[in-house]
């Protein structure tokens, strides 16, 4: 429909001996969940010059792609904010933020401040906070009561009826659960290389456990409802849904603190659509917005009373898991280092290996 209108503007235009410009599109890299259809529709409403066309991915693939273009085919992407400034420094595929173009009054000063403190390089600021969230435990508390840790998961009381996502949080997470700060050693990478060599044999000799493997929120949540498993690893937004659907499935913050993310807004080196990438960014943190975000990724926005702003169902399953001594434990991921997270792969391949 917006292109049949454009093409008889410009027919319009070109009788009448003047101009006029084709639509701009925003092509915006992102999370799965995190472009609604709602929103969309919306945002190309109010800005009918406008086209938005989303590409989902996850921190990894987002990454790999703007370094093999240096920047280029995107114009607003979403990494977490661990992946910023080792990214910027290896690959230079960001360029600086314009900050006077975003409403950051609007965004949660400990947030918007913990995204800086990761993002910044030479005095510029590269991303900006979109939504935050945690990697947690989930557990049926009336099948798997006694869950407080991660190392519940290799618990033999409930030998293939755990799970666990096979990515670099669970390395992390298992560290801190055998008393080690991982983050604390990523200057060090001999250090970290023992540390992860120690926590590969500690997942090596727990896949008896493990039922399966979950690679994304829907197999997850399969599992649990169908009560295949009675505790896991998960992303919080994953269990808050459940809770939704069933109140004995709740995300449980980890005794050592919940590992937790923050997802951003940055702006590739090459894009081309700035101002509208800038748009964009601001009608997302409209209240009205977060709403329908928020229902959507399941996560709670980066804004002042972010969490006032979650559908209720989820306002509901948020209050149920954290109180303010888990708040005030929450683990926020560190800058990871270039070589990092091939050394991590390595680990995480050693595992996979093990355990088919």
């Amino acid at each position: 429909m917006k292109t049949r209108i454009l093409i008889a503007g410009l027919m319009a235009a070109t009788a009448l001996g003047g101009t006029s410009a084709m639509a701009e599109t925003l092509r915006l890299l992102t999370w799965g969940s995190y472009a609604p259809e709602e929103l969309i529709r919306k945002f190309e409403e109010r800005h009918p010059d406008i086209e938005v066309e989303v590409t989902f991915s996850n921190n990894e693939e987002m990454i790999a792609k703007l370094r093999a273009t240096g920047g280029a085919g995107f114009d607003l992407a979403q990494p977490s904010h661990d992946r910023i400034y080792a990214a910027q420094l290896e690959y230079d595929i960001y360029k600086p933020l314009d900050l006077s173009m975003v409403d950051t009054e609007a965004m949660s000063p400990v947030h918007l401040e913990a995204v800086k403190a990761n993002a910044t390089i030479d005095g510029q600021i590269y991303g900006v906070p979109h939504q935050w969230g945690t990697t947690g435990l989930m557990a049926d508390v009336t099948k798997a009561p006694d869950v407080k840790g991660w190392d519940d998961l290799c618990d033999p009381a409930y030998k293939g009826k755990t799970s666990m996502r096979l990515k670099r949080t669970i390395l992390l997470a298992t560290a801190f659960a055998m008393g080690e700060d991982p983050f604390a050693t990523y200057a060090d990478p001999e250090k970290y290389q023992e540390l992860l060599d120690r926590v590969g044999e500690k997942l090596i000799e727990c896949k008896g456990n493990i039922k399966a493997y979950w690679n994304g929120g829907d197999d997850l949540s399969a599992m649990m409802l169908s009560g295949e498993i009675v505790a896991a690893e998960t992303w919080d937004s994953t269990a808050y849904k459940l809770y939704d659907q069933n109140h004995d499935i709740v995300f449980i913050p980890p005794e050592t603190g919940a590992l937790t993310w923050i997802d951003t807004f940055v702006i590739p080196r090459k894009g081309q659509a700035d101002d509208a990438a800038y748009k964009w960014i601001n009608f997302v943190l409209e209240p009205e917005n977060i709403t329908v975000m928020s229902a959507s990724t399941g996560a709670i926005a980066a804004v002042n009373g972010g969490t006032d702003l979650l559908p209720e169902d989820k306002k509901a399953a948020v209050q149920a898991a954290f109180t303010q001594a888990d708040i005030d434990n929450l683990k926020f991921f560190a800058n990871i280092p270039p070589g990092i997270e091939d050394m991590e792969g390595k680990t995480l391949e050693k595992i996979k290996a093990a355990t088919e």
